[in-house]
């Protein structure tokens, strides 16, 4: 069911939306760049899938910050609408198919990664911090009744997911020697990144309209 919200308060819930994206922005560059940068010098596949997953939670609210712009035009914004839910659809797929690949191949060579603690910090950190982005999200999309937002607000929370494996293989590598378990949580990050991307690219992603 769609939620109708007087002028006044679309406008503000479409500031809100802005300030989450801005942070989104700002928190997913920094999270990036240490994931994928510890990710490459322990070799870990989910590591530096998670940091790419990071920049493309990025693209995902850049994309939704020039939905926004278009606000005030119904049907501006309804085009804008299924082009983002396309570009957010886009990069869970892309994300699935390299880490996919990355983590197959590690299992075959049986190539095993270094036990990394910068990378279990910022699991666990960002294990704490996306589920309460993902609800304020979540929040904003069903008072604007934006399937976009909500689509970006389900990557949020799938970085919650990604968060728990990534944090999950990482342990177990580290404490226990595991080394299958890295590409193993990677898989699963990529199974999950699949379904959302597909969901997404369909306009499947809204349950607030």
């Amino acid at each position: 069911m769609t939620i109708l919200t007087e002028p006044a308060d679309r406008a503000s819930l479409t500031r809100r939306a802005r300030r989450l994206e801005y942070f989104t922005i700002i928190w997913n560059s920094l999270e990036g760049l240490v994931g994928v940068t510890t990710g490459a010098l322990a070799g870990s596949v989910s590591l530096v899938g998670f940091g790419v997953d990071s920049f493309i939670e990025v693209t995902s609210g850049a994309a939704l910050l020039w939905r926004m712009s278009g606000d005030t035009d119904h049907c501006q914004r309804e085009r804008r609408e299924a082009r983002t839910l396309k570009v957010v659809g886009g990069c869970f797929l892309a994300l699935a198919a390299y880490v996919a690949t990355d983590a197959a191949w590690n299992l075959w060579s049986r190539s095993p990664a270094s036990p990394s603690m910068a990378g279990i910090v910022l699991a666990a950190a960002s294990l704490v911090a996306m589920p309460l982005l993902s609800r304020a999200k979540r929040r904003v999309a069903r008072g604007l009744a934006s399937g976009a937002m909500h689509a970006d607000a389900r990557q949020t929370e799938f970085c919650t997911y990604l968060s728990a494996i990534l944090l999950g293989g990482l342990l177990l590598n580290a404490l226990l020697g595991w080394w299958w378990a890295d590409p193993a949580a990677a898989l699963a990050i990529a199974a999950v990144a699949a379904q959302e991307g597909v969901a997404a690219w369909r306009g499947e992603s809204c349950d607030c309209c």
